[in-house]
């Protein structure tokens, strides 16, 4: 199916509250030195008590529409990308149609850990290019913080909460996407989760927690395996190389960890933009946070090429070859 979808404009929002490094000395054993080495973080922004997912996803749409001068009450699906509801139900994206009078759109909240963005937008530009919707609304937001251990020094440096929302509109003679590839490995669920009915998963007795527990080493052996071999595909699948690429947007999980994707796959970190450094891995948030910056600088041009790529719990992961449009 060709692409029949064009992404109106992006909004982006972080809360106010900056976590330091020299903070997070105070409260485990670490150090700044440290953290940035192995990570390349210096800072993440984190939550009030009383601001949820939802607070940080209403702030998101108020920017896309402040920014890219769009509206949003006539959007006929609203997709919200998380794994930090305010509550297990209603969905978040019910209280994004409430806060916005939108008065005729279907909502749902879509889980894919920190593949979720692109999840959201390979289902918007689908619906979209099949006739179904000509408006949908694609919000990533996470309250990560809120699910964080800060006793385990590990996971705790790693983590801060941000949104980013996106409108797709319908737009057959200029369409964003070029090409998408997607997958799954569910075998490797258990080296990132977060427990709550269940406390097994694949024979595996997991820790019986509500926080996010992570094995590290395992989820980044399996991105450096993952990753490139999928970008390469997409390229092949688009007929291009990555001398044709613009921009890299990966899912700033640990800058280090960009560095060795980036250096298998030959492409240079001076086209590749994150956000990890500032914000700290914000899951689904961290993609629509670095191309917001990549946009506000100047860097992102139009009709530059573009691979957002998203990968995490789940395993899963989804990217996308896209056109910017503005």
């Amino acid at each position: 199916m060709n692409s029949k979808a064009r992404i109106a404009g992006l909004g982006t929002y972080v809360p106010g509250n900056i976590l330091t490094n020299h903070d997070l000395e105070e409260m485990v054993d670490t150090s700044d030195e440290w953290i940035v080495r192995v990570t390349g973080i210096h800072e993440r922004r984190i939550a009030d008590q009383n601001q949820f997912t939802s607070d940080l996803a209403k702030e998101a749409v108020k920017s896309l529409m402040r920014q890219c001068h769009v509206t949003v009450e006539d959007v006929d699906l609203i997709i919200v990308c998380t794994t930090t509801p305010d509550f297990s139900f209603p969905n978040v994206a019910s209280q994004i149609q409430d806060a916005f009078r939108i008065k005729s759109a279907g909502a749902m909240d879509l889980s894919a850990a920190c593949a979720g963005f692109t999840y959201g937008l390979h289902v918007a530009n689908g619906l979209i290019s099949s006739g179904l919707h000509r408006k949908v609304l694609v919000i990533g937001a996470e309250t990560i913080s809120k699910i964080t251990d800060y006793t385990d020094r590990t996971t705790c440096i790693l983590f801060g909460d941000g949104a980013g929302a996106a409108l797709l509109e319908f737009d057959e003679e200029h369409p964003s996407f070029i090409q998408t590839i997607m997958g799954t490995d569910g075998s490797g669920g258990e080296h990132v989760y977060r427990s709550a009915m269940s406390n097994t998963m694949n024979g595996t007795t997991l820790k019986g927690t509500d926080k996010l527990v992570q094995n590290g080493r395992e989820v980044y052996k399996w991105a450096l395996k993952t990753i490139p071999e999928k970008v390469t595909e997409l390229l092949n699948l688009a007929n291009l190389t990555i001398d044709d690429i613009d921009w890299f947007i990966p899912h700033s999980a640990n800058l280090r960890m960009i560095e060795a994707i980036c250096e298998r796959l030959n492409m240079p970190m001076e086209k590749t933009l994150y956000s990890v450094d500032q914000f700290g891995n914000t899951s689904l948030a961290s993609i629509p946070l670095a191309l917001e910056k990549g946009i506000k600088s100047g860097q992102i041009k139009k009709n530059d090429k573009i691979i957002l790529y998203g990968f995490g719990g789940g395993l899963t992961h989804c990217g996308q070859l896209i056109t910017w449009p503005y």
